[in-house]
């Protein structure tokens, strides 16, 4: 396995999030080696689903305007229908996940998760998979969308659903390995 060990992730969620989504590649990161850090909108908790059922709650360890991709190697974006659809109303949020792609350092986005990299401005050319239902703006952002477990482009690493978990965190960590530790 490859190794993640001087590494810190950030992963940015708010409010319904998927929490399978989140718990099991953060786990497959911190089990790699990384450290870890979870973002939102503001301090305090954030509320985990299953699907459209209320799960754990989890502690913010930073709010996204007290952020920047200079602290970090790598993003991780989980899915949730509420989740990305907030966050990307924000201009912090949005603007911390344009920051990512524009240093040129990894970003992995699962299921509605890409509805950011679409906030973001960073589909355009760029071949990205997703939950079938937002397909249609990735298209009209200029990504090439396709239907496969987990796609890989240009440092971006997407997948369509929980079911693709397996192969979701195996690619990502693979990703977040090749790139060198921030300086």
């Amino acid at each position: 396995m490859p190794d993640l060990n001087g590494k810190r992730i950030a992963i940015l969620a708010t409010d319904m999030f998927e929490q399978v989504e989140l718990v099991q590649p953060r786990k497959a990161l911190e089990d790699a080696g990384a450290e870890t850090e979870l973002v939102s909108l503001e301090e305090g908790e954030i509320q985990g689903f299953n699907h459209y059922d209320k799960a754990d709650t989890f502690p913010v360890d930073k709010a996204v305007a007290d952020a920047s991709a200079d602290d970090y190697d790598a993003l991780l974006l989980p899915g949730g229908v509420g989740n990305p659809d907030t966050l990307r109303t924000d201009e912090d949020a949005v603007g911390f996940v344009r920051s990512f792609v524009d240093a040129g350092k990894p970003v992995a986005a699962i299921c509605h998760a890409p509805w950011m990299l679409v906030e973001a401005d960073v589909v355009r050319g760029r071949k990205v998979t997703s939950f079938w239902s937002i397909k249609t703006d990735v298209r009209n952002a200029g990504g090439n969308w396709v239907d496969e477990e987990v796609v890989l482009d240009g440092g971006v690493v997407t997948s369509r659903s929980p079911d693709d978990i397996p192969a979701f965190n195996k690619r990502v960590i693979e990703e977040f390995a090749r790139t060198p530790v921030r300086a």
